[in-house]
């Protein structure tokens, strides 16, 4: 970890969500090698678990959205409540998607938060409006009520069969007859068969249950082959445009570098040699002095040719990593930085690059525009994800803007595979937040 030290205290670290895998399946959908058995077991036991709670939970979500309606004239309240219901609808699905996944292994990707749009409360409001009308949040919590439905007929089933056990056994206690199921009397002579017949059918009944739950979650949870296909289409198309739009983006800065800084100062050098060149004979002082300015000139312009390389490709990078690619992008920063970076080794070169670029356009951003005093940056790799936020104390008001810096970090991190969110109030402070996939 590399630390320079300035009055900021770094934020706590993120937790995102593992990276889905896939793994192995067999020709039923579950994971290849699981026993069947021991899979429709523990489906009996999560299904008597959730008839349990389940109801409760349903009802307390059900009760939250009834006075959120009531309460929506009472100075926001009723707003405030159904706020609360957005979010605990999501992690109810969230929890049933986990669920589903864990015990059938289906390899099914987590339920994700809809991202943000735009910066500020307005891209978290279309956030929360988004992720209000997600069908697969909404089918999760159907899928759950579902399970809390067959939890409770798995409940008195169980109890059937609890109860079918001990008529089979009341020839040994009791006389004449004895209580069956449902109110009925049963004589004694007929309670064994009865009492077997009741166990066998129960069980019957339970693992029916199981297996219905577990064709209802892969036909309501899992997202079908086509829509998977789908998004997969529209994630690697909107990688391609960033790639596209990074790219030229990076190409007009360079351009723009070489036009405005290079450019002149080379010609600049050329005109002064040729001034040098003149005076040579009839003024040799002068024509050294303006040799001295060339050969000044010339390592500016170096310098300069350096630095535009180093925003292409930094060798550090690739040489001792990010931690060393930004301790030395820090040292050079205008503004101090407080960095903090830890990272589990090394990711993709995609993925550092990224990162690496972000922090540098923002730190630039920050010296031109925010007029701020400190910047806070801290990198965390977890579960093959890298993470990056960068803060500044400024005045705020950044956009994105067609062709600028911000635009240029955006496609840069959707070309990777990443998301990026920008948080920018009128008067500051300044936050940018990045994820990137190590493996892009």
């Amino acid at each position: 970890m590399t630390t320079i030290p300035t009055p900021i205290t770094s934020p706590p670290s993120p937790t995102r969500p593992p990276a889905a895998t896939t793994p192995a399946r067999d020709a039923q959908g579950g994971t290849a090698g699981a026993r069947p058995p021991l899979r429709v077991f523990l489906t009996i036991l999560e299904l008597a678990a959730l008839g349990v709670i389940g109801s409760g939970l349903l009802a307390l979500l059900t009760g939250l959205l009834g006075l959120g309606v009531g309460l929506i004239l009472a100075a926001g309240i009723g707003l405030l409540l159904l706020v609360g219901l957005v979010y605990g609808l999501f992690g109810l699905a969230w929890f049933e998607v986990a669920r589903v996944d864990g015990l059938y292994s289906l390899g099914l990707s987590r339920l994700a938060w809809r991202s943000r749009t735009a910066p500020g409360f307005g891209g978290w409001l279309r956030s929360l409006g988004r992720q209000a009308v997600d069908g697969r949040m909404w089918r999760a919590v159907a899928n759950f009520a579902i399970a809390c439905v067959a939890g409770g007929l798995v409940l008195r089933l169980c109890w059937w069969v609890f109860w079918s056990a001990v008529i089979a056994f009341a020839p040994l206690t009791t006389e004449g007859a004895v209580d069956g199921i449902f109110g009925s009397r049963i004589l004694v002579e007929w309670a064994p068969v009865a009492g077997i017949l009741g166990v066998i059918l129960g069980t019957a009944g339970i693992i029916g249950i199981a297996l219905l739950h577990r064709i209802l979650s892969l036909a309501i949870v899992r997202t079908s082959r086509e829509a998977e296909l789908a998004e997969e289409v529209r994630t690697t198309a909107a990688q391609r445009e960033g790639a596209v739009r990074a790219a030229d983006v990076e190409r007009t800065r360079i351009e723009r570098d070489l036009h405005d800084g290079v450019q002149p100062r080379l010609v600049s050098v050329g005109m002064t040699l040729g001034l040098a060149q003149q005076k040579i004979d009839a003024d040799p002082a002068a024509a050294k002095a303006l040799i001295e300015e060339a050969h000044t000139s010339t390592k500016a312009a170096i310098t300069e040719l350096r630095q535009l390389a180093r925003g292409i490709h930094t060798s550090v990078l690739d040489d001792r990593g990010l931690d060393a690619a930004l301790s030395a992008l820090a040292s050079r920063s205008h503004v101090p930085v407080h960095l903090d970076v830890r990272t589990d080794g090394r990711c993709s070169r995609d993925a550092e690059a990224a990162i690496y670029f972000t922090i540098a356009e923002s730190l630039t951003n920050a010296a031109k525009h925010s007029r701020g005093t400190e910047c806070r940056v801290v990198v965390r790799s977890r579960e093959g994800v890298l993470w990056a936020r960068v803060e500044d104390n400024g005045v705020g008001g950044a956009q994105v803007q067609p062709g600028g810096g911000l635009d240029g970090i955006t496609n840069r991190v959707l070309a990777a595979g990443g998301t990026f969110r920008l948080d920018s109030p009128v008067g500051g402070p300044t936050a940018l937040e990045v994820t990137v996939p190590c493996a892009s």
